[in-house]
């Protein structure tokens, strides 16, 4: 999914809560029962949260929380079935049930999980090597039971036979994380980015963990290190912006309203817009002189540009040289404070992104689609200094800053 749609969904979708909310309605009974399981569910005790989770999810059809504990309840309960047709029979129906809460709602990051899932309910590989897939499916199956000491000792044995297993490696954190020893889940989280520091999940269990403990400075930096290394993974987004919310910490993304009317180069030349560029609404003039800049590319320059590619497609230098002429059509109008009350809100942020000089990670992190997204692994490795300064200065802007000046 590209950024730019990753942040929109996650400013115009509620964060799914993290447990099931009593209603006024319910009896003491209802009550009784919700508050059991989801103490079992937060105990990880997941194998004897589920009958009862299903109860209260059946007697509640419409909450969506309800029915994504039980879904996922489910799928952990799959990992303790040894007949293959039964585990695979338990993620379809965990599968199913997360496609509802999504209809009724659900938008959270666990629900990603569930709907990853395979539509046929196939068994998930840990491994090619089937002494180390099977000891992973041995340790799981103790974690879905809540035997977290029990699951531990899976994943080091894990370890023992695959000593660069990634995801062996977090889920000893996650244990420990599960029985609030913080700083020891810490300790693994980092060993696995040692493994691979290009994905996201020991990053984002860092700061899961660092948050729990009231480290959300440190939390913080974990957040944007999982984004930073898979930024058109929907998971890292979710979980910066539901930690977010609950720091009352201020999320300002930057959605352009799209105006650009050029499209994706056909055999034909494409003739440019000749009408003059600074005539009438200046926002209109702005994005002509995007366009212009875009089919300039789409003509000649690209070939000239990456002689070695076979095909034309979209890349940053493209987006970013078109964003950059769009500034210098508009920046006057925006200083004047006249004129500037007059512009689109975003595109003042624009001007100050670019003024900042942060205008590529913009474009990496709020308008990438899959051709722009390629050029992303070179640029981080050169200017990870400036993805990281954009999301912690222009998204994630403290108090006594704004993200567009």
């Amino acid at each position: 999914m590209a950024a730019y749609a990753l942040l929109f969904a996650l400013l115009t979708t509620s964060a799914c809560l993290t447990s099931a909310q009593s209603k006024p309605s319910d009896d003491e009974a209802t009550l009784a029962l919700r508050k059991q399981a989801l103490e079992l569910y937060r105990q990880g005790k997941f194998v004897d949260a589920m009958p009862l989770l299903g109860q209260l999810s059946m007697a509640s059809p419409n909450d969506f929380v309800l029915k994504e504990h039980w879904a996922y309840c489910i799928l952990e309960y799959s990992k303790t079935q040894t007949d293959p047709e039964q585990r695979k029979a338990s993620r379809v129906k965990a599968r199913s049930l997360a496609i509802e809460a999504q209809k009724l709602g659900d938008a959270g990051e666990l629900l990603q999980v569930l709907l990853a899932l395979p539509e046929d309910g196939s068994d998930l590989k840990f491994s090619e090597r089937s002494d180390v897939d099977q000891a992973m499916k041995a340790a799981e199956a103790n974690r879905a039971k809540g035997d977290l000491d029990k699951a531990r000792a899976g994943y080091l044995h894990v370890l023992e036979l695959d000593p660069k297993n990634y995801d062996a490696t977090v889920y000893v954190g996650d244990a420990y994380f599960s029985q609030h020893a913080y700083d020891s889940a810490g300790e693994w989280f980092a060993k696995a980015i040692k493994l691979d520091p290009d994905k996201e999940t020991a990053y984002r269990y860092w700061a899961d963990a660092l948050a729990a403990s009231g480290k959300n400075d440190e939390a913080r930096r974990k957040y944007i290190e999982a984004i930073l290394a898979q930024p058109y993974t929907r998971t890292p987004w979710l979980a910066l912006r539901q930690w977010s919310d609950r720091v009352k910490q201020p999320f300002h993304a930057i959605l352009l309203q799209n105006q650009s009317t050029v499209k994706k180069p056909a055999d034909q030349t494409v003739k440019l817009d000749e009408q003059p560029l600074k005539e009438g609404n200046p926002e209109a003039a702005g994005w002509r002189a995007y366009d212009a800049t875009r089919q300039a590319w789409q003509q000649e320059k690209f070939k000239r540009e990456f002689p070695q590619e076979a095909a034309y497609r979209r890349t940053l230098r493209e987006e970013s040289e078109a964003l950059d002429a769009m500034v210098a059509v508009l920046a006057p109008d925006a200083a004047s404070l006249k004129k500037a009350e007059k512009l689109d809100p975003s595109l003042l942020a624009l001007i100050h992104v670019d003024h900042e000089g942060l205008l590529e990670p913009f474009v990496l992190l709020n308008r990438a689609d899959p051709d722009i997204a390629k050029d992303y692994p070179a640029y981080r490795a050169a200017h990870y200094d400036k993805l990281y300064r954009y999301v912690d200065e222009i998204l994630l802007p403290k108090p006594d800053s704004s993200p567009g000046k």
